[in-house]
């Protein structure tokens, strides 16, 4: 494996962020940013409220909070704990910055992806909905082939590189803070995925909707009293974060290409943690029952906020009041054992147990959102009932094969395989940017209305055309008139 790694993986991972991703990522999220205005602040307290108003039940699918839950499910996991350390250890401070950037931009382009999942969404046999850029591939270019690539690409990515980044992480932490032996976290761990996978969307929406909003609280409380406890040293560590970004003073010491690994180590961790542009989360986005794309597209971008400027930032300053005590940046990769030693430095070893009670609850519900990706995709690829069973099955093995694997294999598979498929996703939303353009227009014109928006995809002047057999219907009496230009 070592090998493959060294002569196929790395090269390939090293070529796609160091030359492709970085820049279309940043240059996609500013292109969007423009083109709606810079949403993501124009409309932030609205992506808040939006979220409160959206815990109810929902007839016919999830809920919106249900929705953003499972977008969190996989969003807040190994990324914010274990990324982060890694980004640090490779990338120096200054990796932190560069994570802050792709997040803020990368707003915008969750709401557009999320948007046009909503969009093209299709009804499902058990009542919810099903969509993502596989179905706005398809629907929306009209390209079954490009659908089925991108489907490809997210099955694998989630599937198996995902999910063995989440197992590995579970069995890092337990490894080094309680001696567990990797081959029992594997065993435990793929009987505790099995009933779930098994199980299926609305499953994990309901564990996800009441585990995942108090683990995140539970950590950032734990962050807030760190950072307090350290108060008087928040603007050094800014200080520290901002011109290590630029090669700058002794933050940026030690660590191989300056400025370059900064910004490749945070951008890579920046979307493995918040999937800005990745196509994950619009999978869990098109599954909300909503009365109009936009408010689930402001909710799912809501998230990446909450993923990386509050969940990422606490384990960076985490790490970063340890100080040189455990942060050695530029000697070795490490991932959530460096992030639990930081908390156990502040806070005293008694933490140990509470850090691995919170990186098991983020990686394990990260493998739960994950799988439910997967099965979307395994859905528009019509597979029938024996092949989505046998790749729960795989899914679960996985899980077992990856407590036991290297943190540098299971992490430089998933860089690559998240790379492909962002790049397939990021060409199809920008292809595809004037629906979501429309549908945003269309949600702010009901609101300068006072209307409860609401959301038709005929006689919709705002929209490039018609689209048929749309879940969205008509109701001409909603909707004004085409204008004749």
């Amino acid at each position: 494996m070592e090998f493959i790694q060294e002569n196929l993986i790395n090269p390939v991972s090293n070529a796609l962020w160091t030359y492709v991703l970085v820049y279309v990522l940043l240059g996609v999220g500013l292109y969007f940013g423009i083109r709606t205005r810079f949403v993501q602040v124009r409309m932030f307290g609205r992506m808040v409220r939006q979220v409160g108003s959206s815990r109810g039940g929902a007839e016919g699918g999830i809920s919106s909070f249900q929705a953003f839950c499972v977008g969190l499910a996989s969003r807040v996991g190994t990324g914010n704990i274990a990324g982060v350390a890694i980004a640090l250890t490779l990338g120096g401070p200054g990796a932190i910055f560069w994570m802050w950037v792709v997040a803020l931009v990368g707003m915008a382009t969750a709401l557009v992806e999320a948007t046009l999942a909503q969009t093209f969404k299709v009804p499902a046999a058990d009542g919810t909905f099903r969509g993502g850029p596989a179905f706005y591939i398809e629907r929306g270019l009209g390209s079954r082939r490009g659908g089925i690539v991108f489907a490809v690409l997210l099955i694998f990515t989630f599937g198996i590189a995902f999910n063995m980044v989440q197992a590995n992480t579970i069995s890092d932490v337990l490894a080094g803070g309680h001696g567990v032996d990797e081959r029992v976290s594997a065993v435990v761990l793929m009987a505790l995925a099995a009933p779930v996978v098994f199980g299926g969307v609305r499953r994990i929406a309901r564990v996800a909707e009441y585990v995942l909003p108090a683990m995140a609280l539970a950590y950032v409380l734990l962050a807030v009293v760190i950072i307090a406890l350290n108060i008087s040293q928040v603007g050094s560590v800014l200080a520290q974060i901002f011109t290590a970004a630029f090669g700058v003073g002794e933050a940026a010491a030690g660590i191989t290409g300056g400025v370059a690994a900064a910004l490749l180590n945070g951008a890579k961790r920046g979307l493995f943690s918040n999937e800005a542009g990745m196509g994950s989360a619009p999978n869990a986005a098109a599954t909300a029952t909503t009365s109009h794309p936009v408010k689930q597209g402001l909710v799912q971008s809501l998230g990446v906020f909450v993923d990386t400027i509050i969940v990422c930032s606490a384990t960076a300053f985490i790490i970063l009041f340890a100080g040189a005590d455990v942060y050695r940046p530029g000697e070795t990769t490490e991932g959530a054992s460096l992030t639990q030693a930081a908390v156990s430095h502040e806070l005293g070893s008694g933490t140990t147990w509470v850090m691995s009670l919170l990186v098991f609850v983020f990686a394990f519900s990260s493998v739960l959102g994950n799988y439910s990706y997967s099965e979307v995709n395994m859905v528009f690829m019509r597979a029938r009932p024996m092949a989505l069973t046998a790749f729960r099955v795989l899914v679960v093995l996985v899980v077992g094969a990856g407590a036991l694997l290297e943190l540098e294999t299971v992490w430089a598979l998933a860089d690559v395989a998240m790379g492909l498929m962002a790049l397939v996703n990021l060409i199809a939303i920008v292809l595809l940017g004037k629906w979501a353009f429309g549908a945003l227009r269309d949600y702010e014109r009901q609101l300068r209305a006072g209307q409860d928006p609401v959301f038709r995809t005929t006689a919709n002047p705002h929209l490039p055309h018609d689209l048929p057999d749309s879940v969205w219907g008509a109701e001409p009496s909603q909707v004004p008139a085409r204008s004749a230009s």
